[in-house]
Protein backbone atom coordinates (compact mmCIF):
# COMPACT_ATOMS: atom_id res chain seq x y z
CA UNK A 1 0.00 0.00 0.00
CA UNK A 2 2.86 2.41 0.72
CA UNK A 3 4.02 2.02 -2.87
CA UNK A 4 0.50 2.76 -4.14
CA UNK A 5 0.30 5.92 -2.02
CA UNK A 6 3.74 6.99 -3.26
CA UNK A 7 2.48 6.68 -6.85
CA UNK A 8 -0.57 8.80 -6.03
CA UNK A 9 1.60 11.50 -4.41
CA UNK A 10 4.08 11.45 -7.27
CA UNK A 11 1.27 11.79 -9.81
CA UNK A 12 -0.09 14.81 -7.91
CA UNK A 13 3.34 16.45 -7.78
CA UNK A 14 3.95 15.89 -11.49
CA UNK A 15 0.62 17.60 -12.23
CA UNK A 16 1.75 20.57 -10.15
CA UNK A 17 5.34 20.86 -11.32
CA UNK A 18 4.40 22.37 -14.70
CA UNK A 19 2.79 25.33 -12.99
CA UNK A 20 4.84 28.52 -13.15
CA UNK A 21 5.58 28.72 -9.45
CA UNK A 22 6.88 25.12 -9.41
CA UNK A 23 9.53 25.57 -12.09
CA UNK A 24 12.39 25.05 -9.60
CA UNK A 25 10.98 21.66 -8.60
CA UNK A 26 13.13 18.51 -8.60
CA UNK A 27 11.55 15.11 -7.92
CA UNK A 28 12.75 13.68 -4.61
CA UNK A 29 12.40 10.31 -2.92
CA UNK A 30 8.94 10.16 -1.34
CA UNK A 31 8.86 8.56 2.10
CA UNK A 32 5.52 7.21 3.29
CA UNK A 33 5.19 6.03 6.89
CA UNK A 34 2.62 5.27 9.55
CA UNK A 35 1.41 8.04 11.90
CA UNK A 36 2.32 7.52 15.56
CA UNK A 37 -1.38 7.75 16.42
CA UNK A 38 -4.18 6.26 14.31
CA UNK A 39 -6.28 9.39 14.85
CA UNK A 40 -4.01 11.06 12.27
CA UNK A 41 -4.91 8.54 9.59
CA UNK A 42 -3.41 5.38 8.14
CA UNK A 43 -0.35 6.77 6.33
CA UNK A 44 1.63 9.99 6.37
CA UNK A 45 4.38 11.75 4.43
CA UNK A 46 6.61 14.78 5.03
CA UNK A 47 7.34 15.36 1.34
CA UNK A 48 5.78 18.84 1.43
CA UNK A 49 8.25 19.95 4.11
CA UNK A 50 11.18 18.59 2.12
CA UNK A 51 10.00 20.34 -1.04
CA UNK A 52 9.43 23.57 0.89
CA UNK A 53 13.03 23.57 2.05
CA UNK A 54 14.26 23.05 -1.50
CA UNK A 55 11.95 25.64 -3.05
CA UNK A 56 11.81 28.27 -0.32
CA UNK A 57 8.04 28.02 0.03
CA UNK A 58 5.56 27.39 2.84
CA UNK A 59 5.29 23.66 3.81
CA UNK A 60 1.60 24.05 4.62
CA UNK A 61 0.98 25.77 1.29
CA UNK A 62 2.73 23.05 -0.69
CA UNK A 63 0.96 20.34 1.31
CA UNK A 64 -2.42 21.92 0.50
CA UNK A 65 -1.58 22.12 -3.20
CA UNK A 66 -0.56 18.43 -3.26
CA UNK A 67 -3.65 17.42 -1.25
CA UNK A 68 -5.84 19.18 -3.79
CA UNK A 69 -4.51 16.92 -6.53
CA UNK A 70 -4.71 13.62 -4.61
CA UNK A 71 -7.18 11.25 -6.19
CA UNK A 72 -7.56 7.50 -5.63
CA UNK A 73 -10.51 5.20 -4.94
CA UNK A 74 -8.85 3.66 -1.89
CA UNK A 75 -8.14 7.03 -0.21
CA UNK A 76 -11.11 8.36 1.73
CA UNK A 77 -9.50 11.56 3.03
CA UNK A 78 -6.28 13.55 2.66
CA UNK A 79 -5.61 15.89 5.58
CA UNK A 80 -2.93 18.58 5.92
CA UNK A 81 -1.44 18.85 9.41
CA UNK A 82 1.12 21.35 10.79
CA UNK A 83 3.90 21.92 10.06
CA UNK A 84 3.24 20.34 6.65
CA UNK A 85 2.34 16.67 6.94
CA UNK A 86 0.01 14.97 4.50
CA UNK A 87 -2.10 12.35 6.31
CA UNK A 88 -4.09 9.75 4.40
CA UNK A 89 -7.12 7.86 5.66
CA UNK A 90 -8.04 4.82 3.58
CA UNK A 91 -11.57 3.86 2.69
CA UNK A 92 -13.13 1.09 4.82
CA UNK A 93 -13.68 -0.92 1.63
CA UNK A 94 -9.91 -1.29 1.24
CA UNK A 95 -9.57 -3.00 4.60
CA UNK A 96 -12.65 -5.15 4.02
CA UNK A 97 -11.22 -6.28 0.69
CA UNK A 98 -7.88 -6.93 2.38
CA UNK A 99 -9.48 -9.43 4.77
CA UNK A 100 -10.80 -11.39 1.80
CA UNK A 101 -7.39 -11.26 0.10
CA UNK A 102 -5.57 -12.65 3.15
CA UNK A 103 -8.04 -15.53 3.49
CA UNK A 104 -7.53 -16.42 -0.17
CA UNK A 105 -3.72 -16.11 -0.25
CA UNK A 106 -3.22 -17.67 3.19
CA UNK A 107 0.50 -18.03 4.03
CA UNK A 108 1.42 -16.48 0.67
CA UNK A 109 0.07 -13.12 1.81
CA UNK A 110 3.03 -10.73 1.93
CA UNK A 111 5.06 -12.62 -0.67
CA UNK A 112 6.85 -10.46 -3.23
CA UNK A 113 9.45 -10.58 -5.99
CA UNK A 114 11.62 -7.87 -4.43
CA UNK A 115 14.71 -10.09 -4.63
CA UNK A 116 14.09 -11.10 -8.26
CA UNK A 117 15.59 -14.54 -7.63
CA UNK A 118 19.02 -13.14 -6.76
CA UNK A 119 21.28 -15.64 -4.97
CA UNK A 120 22.13 -14.68 -1.38
CA UNK A 121 24.50 -16.48 1.00
CA UNK A 122 23.98 -15.92 4.71
CA UNK A 123 26.87 -17.04 6.88
CA UNK A 124 26.16 -17.13 10.59
CA UNK A 125 27.04 -18.78 13.91
CA UNK A 126 30.37 -20.18 12.53
CA UNK A 127 31.40 -21.08 16.07
CA UNK A 128 34.97 -22.37 16.46
CA UNK A 129 34.72 -26.19 16.69
CA UNK A 130 36.71 -26.21 19.91
CA UNK A 131 33.67 -26.63 22.17
CA UNK A 132 29.88 -26.30 22.37
CA UNK A 133 28.20 -23.16 20.98
CA UNK A 134 28.14 -20.35 23.51
CA UNK A 135 25.53 -17.60 23.55
CA UNK A 136 27.74 -15.02 21.82
CA UNK A 137 27.94 -17.14 18.67
CA UNK A 138 24.49 -18.62 19.14
CA UNK A 139 22.79 -15.22 19.06
CA UNK A 140 23.39 -15.04 15.32
CA UNK A 141 21.44 -18.28 14.77
CA UNK A 142 17.83 -17.05 15.04
CA UNK A 143 18.87 -13.77 13.40
CA UNK A 144 20.42 -15.41 10.32
CA UNK A 145 17.75 -18.08 9.96
CA UNK A 146 14.88 -15.60 10.29
CA UNK A 147 16.46 -13.16 7.85
CA UNK A 148 16.86 -16.01 5.35
CA UNK A 149 13.16 -16.88 5.73
CA UNK A 150 12.09 -13.26 5.24
CA UNK A 151 14.30 -12.86 2.17
CA UNK A 152 12.91 -16.08 0.70
CA UNK A 153 9.39 -14.69 1.16
CA UNK A 154 10.53 -11.55 -0.65
CA UNK A 155 11.84 -13.36 -3.69
CA UNK A 156 15.53 -13.92 -2.91
CA UNK A 157 17.12 -17.34 -3.39
CA UNK A 158 18.86 -17.83 -0.07
CA UNK A 159 21.33 -20.34 1.32
CA UNK A 160 22.55 -20.71 4.90
CA UNK A 161 26.18 -21.58 5.56
CA UNK A 162 28.22 -22.48 8.65
CA UNK A 163 31.94 -21.80 8.21
CA UNK A 164 33.89 -24.50 10.05
CA UNK A 165 37.24 -23.20 11.38
CA UNK A 166 38.87 -26.64 11.32
CA UNK A 167 42.37 -25.36 10.58
CA UNK A 168 44.94 -23.28 12.37
CA UNK A 169 46.20 -22.41 15.82
CA UNK A 170 42.94 -22.89 17.77
CA UNK A 171 42.66 -26.46 16.44
CA UNK A 172 46.22 -27.17 17.54
CA UNK A 173 45.46 -25.73 20.99
CA UNK A 174 42.46 -28.08 21.16
CA UNK A 175 44.85 -30.96 20.51
CA UNK A 176 47.14 -29.78 23.32
CA UNK A 177 44.11 -29.50 25.61
CA UNK A 178 43.17 -33.11 24.93
CA UNK A 179 46.78 -34.15 25.61
CA UNK A 180 46.61 -31.98 28.78
CA UNK A 181 50.15 -30.68 28.24
CA UNK A 182 51.55 -27.27 29.17
CA UNK A 183 49.89 -25.57 26.16
CA UNK A 184 46.38 -26.77 27.06
CA UNK A 185 43.72 -24.02 27.23
CA UNK A 186 40.29 -25.62 26.78
CA UNK A 187 38.73 -27.30 29.78
CA UNK A 188 35.47 -29.01 30.58
CA UNK A 189 33.92 -32.45 30.69
CA UNK A 190 33.76 -32.51 26.89
CA UNK A 191 37.59 -32.27 26.74
CA UNK A 192 37.88 -35.21 29.15
CA UNK A 193 35.42 -37.18 26.98
CA UNK A 194 37.52 -36.47 23.88
CA UNK A 195 40.69 -37.54 25.70
CA UNK A 196 39.07 -40.89 26.50
CA UNK A 197 37.83 -41.34 22.91
CA UNK A 198 41.13 -40.44 21.25
CA UNK A 199 43.09 -43.17 19.49
CA UNK A 200 46.18 -43.74 21.61
CA UNK A 201 48.26 -43.86 18.43
CA UNK A 202 47.54 -40.16 17.79
CA UNK A 203 50.21 -37.97 19.41
CA UNK A 204 50.48 -34.91 17.15
CA UNK A 205 48.44 -31.97 18.61
CA UNK A 206 47.32 -30.74 15.17
CA UNK A 207 46.15 -34.20 14.12
CA UNK A 208 44.34 -34.67 17.43
CA UNK A 209 42.80 -31.21 17.26
CA UNK A 210 41.54 -31.73 13.72
CA UNK A 211 39.97 -35.06 14.69
CA UNK A 212 38.42 -33.53 17.80
CA UNK A 213 37.05 -30.52 15.91
CA UNK A 214 34.98 -32.78 13.67
CA UNK A 215 33.79 -34.82 16.66
CA UNK A 216 32.68 -31.57 18.34
CA UNK A 217 30.87 -30.44 15.17
CA UNK A 218 28.90 -33.68 15.00
CA UNK A 219 28.43 -34.25 18.74
CA UNK A 220 27.72 -30.73 19.99
CA UNK A 221 27.37 -28.06 17.30
CA UNK A 222 25.11 -29.74 14.73
CA UNK A 223 22.70 -31.11 17.37
CA UNK A 224 22.46 -27.66 18.99
CA UNK A 225 21.65 -26.04 15.64
CA UNK A 226 18.99 -28.67 15.02
CA UNK A 227 17.57 -28.08 18.51
CA UNK A 228 17.39 -24.37 17.67
CA UNK A 229 15.49 -25.18 14.46
CA UNK A 230 18.25 -24.26 12.01
CA UNK A 231 19.20 -26.31 8.95
CA UNK A 232 22.29 -25.20 7.04
CA UNK A 233 22.60 -25.76 3.29
CA UNK A 234 26.33 -26.25 3.73
CA UNK A 235 29.03 -26.69 6.36
CA UNK A 236 32.04 -25.11 4.68
CA UNK A 237 35.41 -26.46 5.81
CA UNK A 238 38.33 -24.05 6.19
CA UNK A 239 40.62 -27.07 5.87
CA UNK A 240 39.34 -27.64 2.33
CA UNK A 241 40.45 -24.12 1.33
CA UNK A 242 44.01 -25.05 2.23
CA UNK A 243 43.82 -28.52 0.66
CA UNK A 244 42.60 -27.02 -2.64
CA UNK A 245 45.33 -24.34 -2.53
CA UNK A 246 42.70 -21.58 -2.52
CA UNK A 247 44.65 -19.57 0.07
CA UNK A 248 47.84 -19.85 -2.00
CA UNK A 249 45.90 -18.58 -5.02
CA UNK A 250 44.78 -15.49 -3.09
CA UNK A 251 48.32 -14.73 -1.97
CA UNK A 252 49.50 -15.02 -5.58
CA UNK A 253 46.63 -12.79 -6.75
CA UNK A 254 47.65 -10.09 -4.26
CA UNK A 255 51.33 -10.43 -5.15
CA UNK A 256 50.56 -10.12 -8.87
CA UNK A 257 48.68 -6.90 -8.11
CA UNK A 258 51.68 -5.58 -6.14
CA UNK A 259 49.62 -5.58 -2.96
CA UNK A 260 52.08 -7.55 -0.81
CA UNK A 261 55.37 -6.71 0.87
CA UNK A 262 57.92 -8.59 2.95
CA UNK A 263 58.93 -7.39 6.40
CA UNK A 264 60.28 -9.15 9.49
CA UNK A 265 60.41 -12.40 7.50
CA UNK A 266 56.62 -12.26 7.04
CA UNK A 267 54.41 -11.50 4.03
CA UNK A 268 52.09 -8.52 4.43
CA UNK A 269 48.96 -7.34 2.63
CA UNK A 270 49.12 -3.61 1.80
CA UNK A 271 45.81 -2.91 3.48
CA UNK A 272 46.75 0.73 4.12
CA UNK A 273 46.36 1.40 0.40
CA UNK A 274 42.62 1.00 0.97
CA UNK A 275 42.31 3.17 4.07
CA UNK A 276 43.26 0.65 6.79
CA UNK A 277 45.23 1.93 9.78
CA UNK A 278 47.94 -0.70 9.24
CA UNK A 279 49.00 -3.45 6.85
CA UNK A 280 47.91 -7.02 7.65
CA UNK A 281 50.02 -10.16 7.87
CA UNK A 282 49.17 -12.84 5.30
CA UNK A 283 51.94 -15.33 6.07
CA UNK A 284 53.78 -15.35 9.40
CA UNK A 285 57.54 -15.74 9.71
CA UNK A 286 57.08 -19.47 10.47
CA UNK A 287 55.14 -19.95 7.21
CA UNK A 288 51.69 -20.11 8.86
CA UNK A 289 48.92 -18.42 6.88
CA UNK A 290 46.77 -16.02 8.87
CA UNK A 291 42.99 -15.88 9.26
CA UNK A 292 42.94 -12.80 6.99
CA UNK A 293 44.45 -14.77 4.10
CA UNK A 294 41.95 -17.57 4.68
CA UNK A 295 39.02 -15.14 4.92
CA UNK A 296 40.03 -13.60 1.59
CA UNK A 297 40.06 -17.04 -0.03
CA UNK A 298 36.73 -17.94 1.56
CA UNK A 299 35.00 -14.82 0.25
CA UNK A 300 36.40 -15.26 -3.24
CA UNK A 301 35.01 -18.79 -3.14
CA UNK A 302 31.58 -17.43 -2.18
CA UNK A 303 31.61 -15.12 -5.19
CA UNK A 304 32.89 -17.88 -7.48
CA UNK A 305 29.89 -19.96 -6.43
CA UNK A 306 27.62 -17.34 -7.97
CA UNK A 307 26.29 -15.48 -4.93
CA UNK A 308 25.50 -11.88 -5.85
CA UNK A 309 24.81 -10.85 -2.26
CA UNK A 310 26.75 -11.90 0.83
CA UNK A 311 25.52 -11.39 4.39
CA UNK A 312 27.82 -12.19 7.32
CA UNK A 313 26.59 -12.22 10.91
CA UNK A 314 29.43 -11.97 13.43
CA UNK A 315 30.20 -10.73 16.91
CA UNK A 316 31.04 -7.06 17.32
CA UNK A 317 34.63 -8.00 18.25
CA UNK A 318 35.18 -8.89 14.57
CA UNK A 319 34.51 -5.32 13.46
CA UNK A 320 38.03 -4.56 12.16
CA UNK A 321 38.32 -7.93 10.41
CA UNK A 322 35.00 -7.20 8.69
CA UNK A 323 36.29 -3.85 7.39
CA UNK A 324 39.42 -5.46 5.95
CA UNK A 325 37.49 -8.26 4.22
CA UNK A 326 34.87 -5.87 2.82
CA UNK A 327 37.61 -3.63 1.40
CA UNK A 328 39.36 -6.63 -0.15
CA UNK A 329 36.19 -7.85 -1.88
CA UNK A 330 35.30 -4.38 -3.19
CA UNK A 331 38.75 -3.02 -4.07
CA UNK A 332 40.64 -6.15 -5.13
CA UNK A 333 37.95 -8.54 -6.39
CA UNK A 334 35.83 -5.61 -7.67
CA UNK A 335 32.67 -7.29 -6.40
CA UNK A 336 29.92 -6.14 -4.01
CA UNK A 337 31.30 -6.40 -0.49
CA UNK A 338 29.53 -8.49 2.14
CA UNK A 339 26.90 -6.86 4.31
CA UNK A 340 27.88 -7.34 7.95
CA UNK A 341 25.51 -7.60 10.88
CA UNK A 342 27.53 -7.28 14.09
CA UNK A 343 25.98 -8.66 17.27
CA UNK A 344 26.59 -7.74 20.90
CA UNK A 345 26.89 -10.07 23.89
CA UNK A 346 24.22 -12.05 25.73
CA UNK A 347 23.91 -12.26 29.51
CA UNK A 348 21.69 -14.79 31.22
CA UNK A 349 19.81 -13.66 34.33
CA UNK A 350 18.12 -16.05 36.75
CA UNK A 351 16.52 -15.04 40.06
CA UNK A 352 18.00 -11.57 39.57
CA UNK A 353 21.58 -12.86 39.26
CA UNK A 354 23.80 -13.36 36.22
CA UNK A 355 24.40 -17.05 35.45
CA UNK A 356 28.07 -17.75 34.89
CA UNK A 357 30.14 -20.65 33.62
CA UNK A 358 28.86 -24.06 32.61
CA UNK A 359 31.54 -26.29 34.11
CA UNK A 360 30.21 -29.32 32.28
CA UNK A 361 30.91 -27.78 28.90
CA UNK A 362 33.67 -25.35 29.72
CA UNK A 363 31.96 -22.38 28.09
CA UNK A 364 29.98 -19.37 29.24
CA UNK A 365 26.43 -20.77 29.44
CA UNK A 366 26.17 -23.09 26.44
CA UNK A 367 23.35 -22.40 23.99
CA UNK A 368 21.80 -25.85 24.26
CA UNK A 369 21.64 -25.43 28.05
CA UNK A 370 19.52 -22.31 27.53
CA UNK A 371 17.26 -24.11 25.04
CA UNK A 372 16.83 -26.98 27.52
CA UNK A 373 15.96 -24.47 30.25
CA UNK A 374 13.31 -22.35 28.49
CA UNK A 375 12.60 -24.00 25.12
CA UNK A 376 13.38 -23.15 21.51
CA UNK A 377 10.49 -20.73 21.06
CA UNK A 378 11.49 -18.52 23.98
CA UNK A 379 15.16 -18.46 22.95
CA UNK A 380 14.38 -17.49 19.37
CA UNK A 381 11.72 -14.91 20.24
CA UNK A 382 13.76 -13.14 22.92
CA UNK A 383 16.99 -13.19 20.90
CA UNK A 384 15.11 -11.72 17.93
CA UNK A 385 13.47 -9.02 20.07
CA UNK A 386 16.75 -7.12 20.38
CA UNK A 387 18.49 -5.12 17.69
CA UNK A 388 21.89 -6.79 17.00
CA UNK A 389 23.65 -3.63 18.22
CA UNK A 390 22.09 -3.98 21.70
CA UNK A 391 23.24 -6.29 24.48
CA UNK A 392 20.76 -8.94 25.60
CA UNK A 393 19.89 -9.59 29.23
CA UNK A 394 18.04 -12.89 28.92
CA UNK A 395 15.75 -13.28 31.94
CA UNK A 396 15.12 -16.99 32.42
CA UNK A 397 12.34 -16.41 34.94
CA UNK A 398 10.44 -14.16 32.52
CA UNK A 399 10.97 -16.56 29.60
CA UNK A 400 9.35 -19.38 31.61
CA UNK A 401 6.45 -17.32 32.98
CA UNK A 402 2.99 -18.20 31.68
CA UNK A 403 1.45 -14.73 31.75
CA UNK A 404 1.02 -11.58 29.66
CA UNK A 405 4.38 -10.37 31.01
CA UNK A 406 6.10 -12.97 28.85
CA UNK A 407 5.98 -11.69 25.22
CA UNK A 408 6.34 -15.19 23.76
CA UNK A 409 3.43 -16.49 25.79
CA UNK A 410 1.35 -13.39 25.00
CA UNK A 411 1.71 -13.82 21.23
CA UNK A 412 1.26 -17.59 21.21
CA UNK A 413 -1.79 -17.27 23.46
CA UNK A 414 -3.38 -14.95 20.89
CA UNK A 415 -2.97 -17.64 18.23
CA UNK A 416 -4.32 -20.34 20.55
CA UNK A 417 -7.33 -18.15 21.41
CA UNK A 418 -8.09 -17.66 17.70
CA UNK A 419 -7.82 -21.41 17.10
CA UNK A 420 -10.29 -21.96 19.96
CA UNK A 421 -12.75 -19.48 18.43
CA UNK A 422 -12.56 -21.21 15.06
CA UNK A 423 -13.12 -24.63 16.65
CA UNK A 424 -16.19 -23.35 18.46
CA UNK A 425 -17.46 -21.76 15.23
CA UNK A 426 -17.15 -25.12 13.51
CA UNK A 427 -19.03 -26.84 16.33
CA UNK A 428 -21.79 -24.24 15.97
CA UNK A 429 -21.87 -24.83 12.19
CA UNK A 430 -20.81 -21.27 11.33
CA UNK A 431 -19.37 -21.02 7.82
CA UNK A 432 -17.35 -17.98 6.90
CA UNK A 433 -15.97 -18.73 3.44
CA UNK A 434 -18.44 -16.20 1.98
CA UNK A 435 -19.60 -13.17 3.91
CA UNK A 436 -20.58 -9.53 3.65
CA UNK A 437 -17.41 -7.90 4.97
CA UNK A 438 -18.95 -4.43 4.74
CA UNK A 439 -20.29 -5.16 8.22
CA UNK A 440 -16.75 -4.74 9.61
CA UNK A 441 -16.97 -1.09 10.68
CA UNK A 442 -16.27 -1.19 14.43
CA UNK A 443 -13.17 0.89 15.34
CA UNK A 444 -11.48 -2.18 16.86
CA UNK A 445 -12.18 -4.21 13.71
CA UNK A 446 -10.70 -1.54 11.47
CA UNK A 447 -7.72 -1.04 13.79
CA UNK A 448 -6.98 -4.77 13.57
CA UNK A 449 -7.30 -4.68 9.78
CA UNK A 450 -4.90 -1.71 9.64
CA UNK A 451 -2.30 -3.78 11.46
CA UNK A 452 -2.73 -6.65 9.01
CA UNK A 453 -2.23 -4.21 6.13
CA UNK A 454 1.26 -3.39 7.41
CA UNK A 455 2.53 -6.96 7.05
CA UNK A 456 3.59 -6.97 3.34
CA UNK A 457 5.49 -3.67 3.71
CA UNK A 458 7.14 -4.96 6.88
CA UNK A 459 8.41 -8.09 5.14
CA UNK A 460 9.79 -6.11 2.21
CA UNK A 461 11.44 -3.60 4.56
CA UNK A 462 13.18 -6.29 6.61
CA UNK A 463 14.44 -8.05 3.49
CA UNK A 464 16.35 -4.86 2.67
CA UNK A 465 17.19 -3.40 6.09
CA UNK A 466 17.82 -6.77 7.87
CA UNK A 467 15.97 -5.40 10.93
CA UNK A 468 14.44 -8.71 11.95
CA UNK A 469 13.81 -7.40 15.48
CA UNK A 470 10.78 -5.64 13.96
CA UNK A 471 9.04 -9.03 13.51
CA UNK A 472 8.53 -9.90 17.20
CA UNK A 473 7.36 -6.35 17.88
CA UNK A 474 4.88 -6.63 15.02
CA UNK A 475 3.67 -9.95 16.43
CA UNK A 476 3.15 -8.36 19.85
CA UNK A 477 1.30 -5.39 18.37
CA UNK A 478 -0.95 -7.65 16.30
CA UNK A 479 -1.64 -9.86 19.32
CA UNK A 480 -2.37 -6.78 21.41
CA UNK A 481 -4.87 -5.46 18.88
CA UNK A 482 -6.51 -8.86 18.60
CA UNK A 483 -6.92 -9.17 22.37
CA UNK A 484 -8.38 -5.63 22.45
CA UNK A 485 -10.78 -6.46 19.60
CA UNK A 486 -11.82 -9.70 21.33
CA UNK A 487 -12.65 -7.86 24.54
CA UNK A 488 -14.89 -5.33 22.75
CA UNK A 489 -16.39 -7.34 19.90
CA UNK A 490 -18.34 -10.54 20.41
CA UNK A 491 -17.27 -12.90 17.65
CA UNK A 492 -19.71 -15.81 17.98
CA UNK A 493 -23.20 -14.33 18.14
CA UNK A 494 -25.96 -16.77 17.16
CA UNK A 495 -28.43 -13.86 17.05
CA UNK A 496 -26.42 -12.08 14.37
CA UNK A 497 -25.03 -14.71 12.04
CA UNK A 498 -24.00 -12.29 9.26
CA UNK A 499 -21.83 -10.20 11.60
CA UNK A 500 -20.46 -13.41 13.11
CA UNK A 501 -19.38 -14.66 9.69
CA UNK A 502 -17.75 -11.33 8.87
CA UNK A 503 -15.85 -11.32 12.16
CA UNK A 504 -14.78 -14.93 11.64
CA UNK A 505 -13.24 -13.82 8.34
CA UNK A 506 -11.33 -11.14 10.21
CA UNK A 507 -10.26 -13.52 12.97
CA UNK A 508 -9.05 -16.10 10.46
CA UNK A 509 -7.06 -13.43 8.62
CA UNK A 510 -5.36 -12.54 11.91
CA UNK A 511 -4.62 -16.22 12.47
CA UNK A 512 -2.99 -16.50 9.04
CA UNK A 513 -0.76 -13.43 9.47
CA UNK A 514 0.14 -14.19 13.09
CA UNK A 515 1.03 -17.81 12.24
CA UNK A 516 3.12 -16.67 9.28
CA UNK A 517 4.92 -14.10 11.44
CA UNK A 518 5.73 -16.78 14.01
CA UNK A 519 6.83 -19.19 11.28
CA UNK A 520 9.22 -16.61 9.83
CA UNK A 521 10.77 -16.39 13.30
CA UNK A 522 10.96 -20.19 13.51
CA UNK A 523 8.48 -20.22 16.40
CA UNK A 524 5.50 -22.55 16.82
CA UNK A 525 1.91 -21.34 16.58
CA UNK A 526 0.06 -23.51 19.13
CA UNK A 527 -3.59 -24.45 18.66
CA UNK A 528 -4.06 -24.92 22.41
CA UNK A 529 -2.32 -23.59 25.52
Amino acid sequence: MRQEIKKVIEKAIIELKNRENWDSFEMLEIEVDYPKDEQFGDYTTNIAMILAGKMGKSPIGIAREIAGKISADFIKETEVAPPGYLNFTLDKKYFQKLISEINKKKENFGNSEKGKGQKVLLEFISSNPTGPIHLGNGRGGPLGDTLARVMEKSGWKTEREFYVNDWGHQVEILGHSILKDEEAQYRGDYVDDLARQKDKKMTDPMEIGNWAAHVIINTYIKPTCKKLGITFNSWFSEEKLHEKKKVDEIIKLLSDKNLTSEKDQALWYKSTEFGDDKDRVLVKSDGTKTYIATDFAYHKDKIDRGFGKLINIQGADHHKEAEVVKNFVEKVLLAPGPDYIMTQMVKVIKDGQEVKMSKRKGVYFALDDLIDEVGRDAVRFIFLSYSPSNHINFDINLAKEKSDKNPVYYVQYAHARIASILRKAKDLNFKFDESDLSRLVHPKELSLARELAKFPDLIEDISVSYEVHRLPFYAMKLADKFHSFYNDCKVLDEKNSELTRARLNLVNAVRIVLAETLDLMGISAPEKM
